[in-house]
């Protein structure tokens, strides 16, 4: 019986932040995936390897987590004073899903690199030596973002000496700036408040802080639900009832957000919102082994992210963290010591972050200009993927 060959599709696999992900020019991509649908879907899901029944997601690219089950596809801009339109794919492991509702901000690290390597970036902004400033137009929340990406002789710098928890080995820091990650026109806090009772049937109700900076997230006092805020992974990911609870949590921050209007739609909106609890700094052993002691963080931090506890943070939810800390009342802040504040450093599994927030009061309304936070990025392997030319 004959079958369809492969195609091969020209990709860049690049780990940034804390996470990786399978990169693509569109204009590489073929024509009937050049515009949102099935067939860019059903695409970007054979290159990953999903749906995977064994959660492995062995026969593609994904590494079976959230933090690598990721896909971006770049273009040249459409918006005046941008270099690069960024779209980003977080593709689900066991199902026949790609999520578009949201940012993945670890990977927008890599944006700014792999833009310049392509020629999205017009060749008079990249200096000989130096900072080259990329202008991102963030497609999925149609936000701009601003990548300091350090160039030599011409060409984008990986290498280097900075140290991000998370991620193994130093490379080269890349400053990322989300400016103004909540619209003028939008609130910051859906309900119209710092802190909430969030009603979650046969569970419980819960102080919740709820808030859309960076990404929509539902932060919660980690006490109240029966954690430290120091736990690792395997405390929660091996627990399939609290795993559970978590995802109900989720569905009913989603309505009260107004995300969605039923908890029974929570199940198409994966990637959104974020569930994240939160505690004063103490004490704890980071999944490397590296000893955490209070004195330096100023609270602890535990973000959930497709399901699972995220082995690090997710750097949007650290938009939403760095945001919350600087509004005194929230559960962020509160757990921070309380007070104003224009940076926080927060202990999460793999170690520490540290994020500045830009924000001001008006009103009692709050607005946020600018969330900062340090990362890297590395081009990791260059080519072609290949899937079979029947997957679409």
């Amino acid at each position: 019986m004959a079958h369809v060959p492969q195609i091969k599709i020209p990709a860049t696999y690049i780990r940034g932040g804390t996470s990786k992900g399978v990169f693509f020019n569109l204009t590489d991509l073929p024509e009937v995936a050049q515009v949102p649908g099935a067939a860019r879907d059903a695409i970007l899901l054979r290159v990953i390897g999903s749906p995977d029944p064994y959660g492995k997601q062995t026969d593609g690219m994904g590494g079976a987590t959230s933090s690598t089950s990721k896909t971006v596809i770049l273009s040249k801009t459409t918006q005046p004073d941008h270099d690069v339109d960024y779209l980003f794919g977080q593709v689900a492991i066991d199902k026949a899903f790609v999520d578009w509702s949201g940012n993945c901000g670890n990977l927008t690290a890599a944006v700014g690199a792999f833009a310049i390597s392509k020629g999205l970036v017009d060749a008079d902004r990249v200096p000989e030596n130096g900072v080259c400033v990329v202008r991102i137009w963030q497609a999925n929340i149609k936000k701009t973002i601003v990548a300091h990406v350090p160039i030599t002789n011409g060409e984008v710098q990986e290498t280097g000496d900075f140290e991000l928890d998370g991620v193994t080995f130093p490379a080269a820091e890349v400053q990322v700036d989300f400016m103004s990650p909540v619209d003028a026109t939008d609130a910051m806090f859906p309900t119209g408040n710092l802190v909430d009772d969030l009603e979650v049937p046969g569970i419980g109700t819960f102080k919740a802080t709820m808030i859309n900076a960076g990404i929509p997230t539902v932060f919660l006092n980690a006490e109240d639900i029966g954690y430290t805020g120091t736990e690792l992974q395997e405390a929660i990911n091996g627990d399939p009832a609290a795993l559970e609870r978590f995802e109900t949590i989720r569905a009913h921050g989603a309505v009260r957000m107004g995300l969605i209007s039923d908890v029974s739609e929570a199940a198409a909106r994966q990637h959104t919102p974020k569930v994240a609890f939160v505690n004063k700094a103490a004490d704890y052993v980071s999944s490397s082994g590296k000893e955490i002691g209070s004195a330096d963080i100023d609270l602890n931090v535990r973000a959930l992210s497709m399901g699972k506890l995220h082995h690090a943070m997710m750097g949007t939810a650290a938009v939403a963290i760095g945001t919350a800390a600087t509004i005194p009342g929230t559960l962020v802040n509160l757990a921070a010591g309380g007070g104003e504040r224009e940076a926080v450093t927060f202990g999460h599994p793999s170690g520490t972050l540290k994020v500045g927030a830009e924000a001001s009061e008006n009103g009692g309304d709050w607005t946020v200009n600018k969330v900062s936070m340090s990362r890297s990025a590395r081009v990791l392997m260059e080519g072609w993927v290949r899937i079979p030319g029947d997957s679409f």
